[in-house]
């Protein structure tokens, strides 16, 4: 009987119907389609237009989908962690809204707020319950409504921007696929350069914090693109280095999908050719917690049982990190 490692057995993603393309932008700031493609890759991004409709219906059709793939019941579910940053509320924890939307009334959960490492945070800590023996089945969602919190007047970031949600189960494993191991860092001297300035203890809403716009997302590009990129990089290098793997044992790189322009520095920097980094951003942009299972719903069909797969991100906070596991199935 092998040691018991946490084993990615599925993935879905959802995205809204709704499309926002560089064109419609053009409408709402000062921009351009050349001059967003040029510098971040995006070239649309989907929207969650109805006002009744919140991160937690993103997640449901996510894991709806994802139960139906698997045959999974829901009542078979353990735990349920969400990683993301627009919760329907403050509390209660969107966790457990999916999981009474979904039936899952055997599971327990939380939300994990790392921003764009959400995913990576939250697959962590699930695979551990895993890992443990006290947990079957867990699944991770990682999904953000980012249209939420974005100001629409503020072309810095509203076109980067875009809302989804992934799901993946998680299920114990002793053929020595699964998860390997993780690097995972935080440093919160870097919070003042990507962060929502009001709306927690610190600046609680009040009329003069919404009136100047307090209330949306604010970063300082220039650093948080150079802190990504150094970020990212080193904790690739670090884990590869702890597992003794060069570039050639690595068959897939998926990076969360900030900016094209990170996501090929960071692969020249380790060296990893771009036919091994996996990329979507011109589709989806970023949907902060979202990225990374919906690349790996995306391009589900190119993975094979075995293959060594590195996945690696950076968010406000700061927090980043990268996971190496052996793909399951």
């Amino acid at each position: 009987m092998g040691k018991i490692k946490a084993a990615i057995t599925g993935v879905s993603g959802y995205v809204p119907e709704d499309i926002m393309t560089n064109f419609d932008l053009e409408k709402l700031v000062e921009t351009n389609d050349e001059w967003i493609v040029s510098r971040t890759g995006i070239k649309q991004r989907h929207i969650l237009k109805d006002p009744k409709k919140a991160m937690s219906d993103l997640g449901v059709e996510a894991v709806n989908k994802l139960l139906a793939k698997t045959g999974t019941k829901p009542e078979e579910i353990d735990m349920l962690i969400v990683g993301t940053i627009t919760g329907d509320y403050v509390f209660p924890d969107t966790a457990n809204l999916i999981s009474h939307k979904i039936g899952a009334k055997n599971a327990f959960g939380f939300d994990i707020n790392a921003a764009c490492s959400g995913f990576i945070y939250s697959l962590m800590v699930g695979a551990k319950f895993v890992e443990s023996g006290s947990h079957k089945k867990v699944i991770i969602v990682g999904g953000d409504k980012m249209s939420s919190i974005l100001n629409y007047e503020d072309r810095a970031t509203c076109i980067l921007f875009g809302d989804g949600a992934g799901a993946v189960l998680l299920e114990p494993s002793e053929d020595g696929n699964g998860i390997q191991n993780a690097i995972l860092k935080s440093d919160g001297s870097g919070s003042e350069y990507l962060y929502m300035k009001a709306g927690g203890s610190l600046n609680p809403p009040t009329a003069e914090t919404v009136a100047n716009r307090e209330h949306f997302v604010t970063q300082d590009g220039r650093i948080v693109f150079k802190a990504a990129i150094k970020g990212m990089s080193e904790s690739i290098r670090d884990l590869m280095e702890k597992n003794n793997l060069t570039q050639e044992d690595i068959d897939w790189v998926i990076p969360h999908q900030a900016n094209n322009r990170i996501i090929t520095a960071v692969g020249d920097q380790v060296g990893f050719p771009s036919e091994k980094v996996l990329v979507n951003i011109h589709n989806y942009g970023n949907t902060t917690a979202g990225t990374i299972p919906l690349v790996l719903s995306d391009f589900e069909d190119k993975f094979k049982k075995g293959d060594k797969i590195i996945l690696t991100a950076f968010g406000g906070g700061f927090t980043w990190g990268s996971i190496l596991l052996h793909w399951a199935y």
